[in-house]
């Protein structure tokens, strides 16, 4: 936001010097992002002069130019090639001297430099109003009065304003801010507390009156609840023409280019006082009657941009007999608004409801001024003061006259809010016991009313336009940012809280894993949760119906929100694949979004990703490139780090994968992963397998805490290998001989692996050969080949006989 300092002076005496204002404006809680330097015209028109044309000769080389001697005050006169057809002896005119700096209209610079044209010598240059930025006058040179004294610097002539602008950084909650009004209301408060009593000038209205009551319009309101407050007057004979050069400039300043004088002053108004206004062209209004209400779903609407919008049918709309006007709040209709033949106004003051504006705003996407403020929050109080000012502005410099009464509807006055303000939470808050009498006057400079006063505390009335101070923290707030955080003192000891939270906490959990993968040489990765609706065609879980989509998208590739983490995890493949970056171990921690018929739902999931080579490349490595089973082992290394053993293995159903394995508990699905379908790779220029894995991790973290850590004490006595050679049918699965075993032998099998796998020639049709091996340990004596011979024998028997397993 931007705050000139020219203006807050109209308000409140400030120094000379705007970086100590900004120092105390950061100090106040509205920070200040920056200063710059505002001319009303750029390079403020130094060195330029008046000067008296002495002489004009024709150029001798030249048909079309003149030769001219010139006083410019110093004592010496000075020849300068003119070209204008209206030079003449005797004139006085504004000359740039060598050295000087002048702008064209795209606000390029150029240098007055001491010059031949055709043969002679030029010193200077004599300007016309458009080359100085008086005015828009390119036709010849800019005459000036005579009484002029040459050498006069033209700055001192012409009102050129010079200022300087603050750029804000406000947030969202001091809408009481947004404002040079609010903004000096800030700085007395400031201002006080350093000891400087500064009075706050507020603009007078006490001329507003009523010249005559021949153009009523009345106003009505259906629902108060979105407009709780409405304010119209009428003005009549009113002269549409270019604001003054004083109002211009202020405007300018803030970086509001300048319409009319009416328009002019209701956004000088708004920028002053903090409350939008809005000028409807009276004759245009049908039934000469105003009407604020909502329209049916579907009503067409046409923007002062020339857009035709579909309101919807909360959308608060001012309208007349016959049609809608604008959107309340937040823009004016095409057809309603000052023209250059407007000499009637009907001039709006209202205060709306924060929510309807900022929905409207949003569903339309609109980003204005008056939604800016409206949305926020802006004080009820001020209406009526805001329109009387704005009307009396309209009057000095439109002329015309006040034709009706205010109409002002207000049903329900918004009452200011009330709190209970306790001694011992302000002191505990801030960390140091202030004075009662110093926050009473901190409290007074911010026009908080002090109702009564208690041995512990005091009865508050919190200000309407302070619509973020409803609470005692908040109050406590206020206290603390005028009182100044700096000078809170730091203490010898420090007081902290140690809060019991459960080892079993979301971020933990997630700290423990990202911890694990990134020393594993994974890299975490953060993606939009905002993606494209055509991700839907890519697989069949992905149902478009279930889709959350996006009332105001930036785009339409971020339209909706994602029903998968692995589309976005593509894009990032993709985009690092693009740049040279193809071996590739990312995982994220982030959460899909579905809209059901039972309601819209969020979950968590982990995703990870494994393309290309585990390591980097060198001379002295060879490539290894990422498969299945790298990700597998991935997979069951985050879980066997989180304690979770045990879990049933099937092919996973999803068509994201060309071949994977789902991972269940006996509640719900933990983990599918794979080798994604070449079909979805192909959609983002992939062309390398990519393997992904996808954890639901709300399901992770609910077994988690079911999961029972049990320590027992390091095993003294040798373990046993033996391995067997099975040739199986192809159609028996690792998974089966792991639960043969495991029922088998259940005292003394520890482990069982797979660490071989053939098929090929010398074997029969149909058939593969697995090499196992088993690990047997007892932990209370060293086991015997006999009794390792034995349990060898009843697992080849469960083979034989389960399996159709033969011995190689």
């Amino acid at each position: 936001m931007k705050i000139s300092y020219n203006w807050l002076k109209q308000f409140i005496k400030l120094p000379e010097n705007p970086v100590e204002t900004g120092d105390l404006l950061t100090d106040l809680g509205l920070e200040v992002e920056g200063i710059t330097s505002f001319q009303s015209i750029k390079g403020g028109l130094e060195g330029v002069v008046v000067g008296h044309v002495l002489t004009c000769n024709p150029h001798p080389n030249a048909d079309r130019l003149n030769l001219t001697t010139v006083d410019l005050g110093n004592g010496e006169n000075v020849q300068i090639v003119c070209g204008a057809p209206n030079i003449a002896a005797g004139q006085k005119v504004p000359v740039a001297t060598i050295g000087t700096t002048l702008y064209d209209e795209s606000g390029e610079e150029w240098t007055i430099k001491k010059g031949k044209i055709r043969g002679e010598v030029s010193h200077g240059m004599i300007c016309s109003e458009k080359e100085i930025g008086l005015g828009g006058s390119h036709e010849g040179i800019m005459v000036m009065d005579n009484e002029l004294v040459p050498g006069t610097p033209v700055a001192e002539i012409f009102d050129i304003e010079n200022d300087h602008v603050f750029e804000i950084g406000l947030t969202p909650n001091r809408a009481d801010a947004m404002s040079h009004w609010g903004v000096a209301r800030d700085l007395k408060a400031g201002y006080k507390q350093q000891g400087k009593n500064l009075e706050l000038i507020t603009p007078s209205v006490s001329s507003f009156h009523v010249d005559s009551r021949s153009l009523k319009i009345p106003i009505h309101v259906e629902d108060s609840s979105l407009a709780p407050r409405y304010c119209g007057v009428t003005l009549s004979g009113v002269k549409i023409e270019p604001s003054p050069t004083w109002l211009q400039n202020r405007l300018k300043a803030i970086g509001i280019d300048p319409k009319n004088n009416v328009v002019d002053v209701t956004n000088y108004v708004m920028h002053e006082l903090g409350q939008p206004l809005h000028a409807f062209d009276a004759d245009k209004i049908a039934g000469r009657e105003i009407k604020v209400q909502t329209l049916e779903k579907g009503t067409k609407f046409t923007t002062l941009d020339e857009v035709e919008r579909e309101l919807h049918e909360e959308d608060l709309m001012i309208c007349d007999a016959e049609k809608p006007l604008a959107i309340a709040g937040v823009f004016g209709g095409q057809g309603s608004g000052v023209s250059a033949n407007t000499n009637k106004i009907f001039l709006e003051s209202a205060y709306f409801n924060s929510v309807s504006v900022r929905k409207t705003a949003k569903r339309h996407g609109l980003n204005t001024d008056a939604s800016f403020r409206y949305e926020r929050g802006i004080d009820p109080s001020i209406s009526e003061y805001a329109i009387k000012r704005a009307a009396l502005l309209i009057k000095e410099i439109a002329g015309g006259e006040i034709t009706s009464d205010i109409d002002d509807i207000y049903p329900k006055k918004i009452e200011d809010f009330q709190v209970f303000l306790t001694f011992e939470k302000v002191n505990k808050l801030i960390g140091e016991n202030l004075q009662e009498e110093t926050i009473k006057s901190i409290l007074a400079s911010l026009e908080i009313r002090v109702n009564n006063v208690t041995e512990t505390g005091m009865g508050l009335t919190i200000p309407s336009y302070r619509v973020d101070v409803q609470r005692e923290s908040d109050v406590i707030e206020e206290i603390l940012r005028v009182y100044g955080y700096n000078n809170i003192k730091i203490g010898e000891k420090l007081k902290i809280s140690v809060a019991n939270s459960s080892k079993y906490e979301d971020y933990k959990l997630q700290n423990i894993i990202a911890n694990q993968l990134t020393g594993q040489g994974f890299h975490e990765t953060m993606a939009n949760s905002l993606t494209s609706p055509a991700y839907v065609k890519l697989s069949e879980q992905i149902k478009e119906e279930h889709s959350v989509e996006m009332l105001n998208p930036l785009s339409q590739d971020l339209s909706v929100m994602r029903q998968s983490l692995l589309f976005s995890g593509l894009e990032t493949v993709g985009y690092n694949i693009n740049r040279r970056h193809s071996d590739l171990k990312l995982f994220e921690f982030g959460k899909t979004y579905h809209n059901y018929i039972s309601g819209r739902v969020e979950d968590k999931h982990l995703s990870v990703f494994v393309s290309g080579n585990r390591n980097p490349e060198g001379w002295n490595s060879q490539e290894n490139r990422g498969n299945f089973f790298y990700l597998k082992g991935v997979v069951e290394s985050v879980l066997d780090r989180l304690g979770i053993k045990n879990l049933k293995a099937g092919s996973a159903k999803s068509d994201l994968f060309s071949e994977g394995v789902a991972m269940s508990s006996k509640k719900a699905k933990l983990v599918e992963f794979g080798v994604v379908r070449k079909s979805i790779l192909k959609y983002f220029d992939i062309d390398q397998e990519v393997l992904f894995a996808d954890f639901n991790w709300d399901a992770v973290i609910e077994l988690v805490k079911t999961q029972k850590i049990t320590f027992n004490a390091i095993p003294r006595y040798p373990a046993v290998r033996r391995d067997f050679a099975l040739l199986l049918d192809e159609s028996v699965k690792y998974e089966d001989i792991q639960a043969i075993a495991t029922q088998t032998e259940k005292k003394f099998l520890k482990a069982v692996n797979l660490f071989d796998v053939y098929q090929g020639s010398n074997l029969p049709e149909g058939k593969k050969s697995y090499a196992v091996s088993f690990m047997f340990q007892d932990e209370n004596k060293t086991l015997t080949d006999k009794q390792v011979d034995k349990i060898m024998s009843k697992l080849q028997q469960r083979f034989e006989k389960d399996l159709h397993a033969e011995l190689r």
